[in-house]
């Protein structure tokens, strides 16, 4: 049994700390909202009144927290806490260079650390089949795999400090431009008068096929279930797909890369947020796709 501080209670990190607890491991929980110790307490996990009481005695921490800020202040708060030898796996999704920073504050402080931030939803969280993508030095990926491996069903390690993040904005950017490509075929297919069962079954069986027809189809009653069948009650927030193609437009700057499809992508889900996609899935902009007119968007 392995002593595993979870700091970071949320939509995600709570399902991850049930399979980590589940597993038969003592987790160590915290949160700054009383809603999230509760559930935790009632789950079984031993909850702290803050960070760093939660970290003690921990042979592995995880946070999975909203943003690079606060990343690197709950490390500069848990890691003069931490013991020797403990490994830090932060599982939010942040910016490459805070992502770099939280791994030089953990070396600094001794101690092994990963970003490892992960895909596939609260769906994925709950039931331990989340993609995680690492960075970090083959000992610290080493050391947390066998905890990642409960939470998720494909564990890829990305390279060094900050290749996680890397990985995860890049892959999220071309979702973003996949899914408003989808999203874009079907709203003309069906101003065509094309039936979008018989565009989804050209679509998905040809060189339009994606990931976002054929597993995330925007349009309801076509293909696997998806939110487009539940009034596109969010299985991934247009918010967070915004915050994900912004991170990835920080990065190209920062490296001086050209992303025009991203940049693109990013402020068409800041119009669709400012105009009914607030709560949405990020499939739901088919809408507002359909509902704008051609040279206004």
């Amino acid at each position: 049994m392995t002593k595993i501080a979870f700091i970071g209670l949320g939509n995600m990190g709570l399902p991850m700390a049930i399979n980590l607890k589940n597993a038969g491991h003592e987790v160590r929980a915290f949160d700054t909202v009383p809603a999230a110790l509760e559930k935790a307490a009632a789950e079984g996990m031993e909850t702290f009144s803050s960070a760093p009481e939660a970290v003690k005695e921990a042979d592995a921490i995880v946070t999975m927290l909203p943003n690079g800020e606060i990343v690197l202040s709950v490390f500069n708060l848990i890691l003069p806490a931490a013991k020797q030898g403990a490994v830090v796996i932060d599982s939010s999704t942040i910016d490459v260079t805070s992502a770099r920073k939280a791994h030089e504050l953990a070396g600094k402080a001794g101690l092994l650390s990963l970003d490892a931030p992960v895909s596939g939803g609260v769906g994925g969280a709950a039931a331990g089949t989340l993609t995680f993508m690492a960075g970090g030095s083959a000992a610290a990926f080493e050391k947390a795999k066998p905890l990642l491996e409960i939470m998720g069903g494909r564990i890829v390690h990305c390279g060094d400090g900050g290749s996680g993040q890397s990985a995860k904005i890049c892959n999220n950017m071309l979702l973003g431009i996949s899914m408003i490509g989808a999203c874009e075929a079907f709203a003309l297919a069906g101003k065509l008068g094309l039936d979008p069962q018989a565009a989804f079954d050209v679509i998905s069986t040809s060189s339009g096929s994606c990931w976002s027809v054929n597993t995330y189809c925007p349009v309801p009653g076509v293909g696997p279930q998806s939110p487009a069948d539940n009034d596109y009650k969010p299985g991934f927030a247009a918010e967070l797909m915004l915050k994900d193609l912004m991170l990835a437009q920080h990065a190209a700057s920062e490296v001086g890369q050209a992303t025009p499809m991203g940049q693109y992508a990013s402020m068409l889900y800041n119009h669709f947020l400012q105009h009914g996609g607030a709560g949405k899935d990020f499939s739901g902009i088919i809408e507002y796709l359909k509902s704008t007119v051609r040279g206004n968007g």
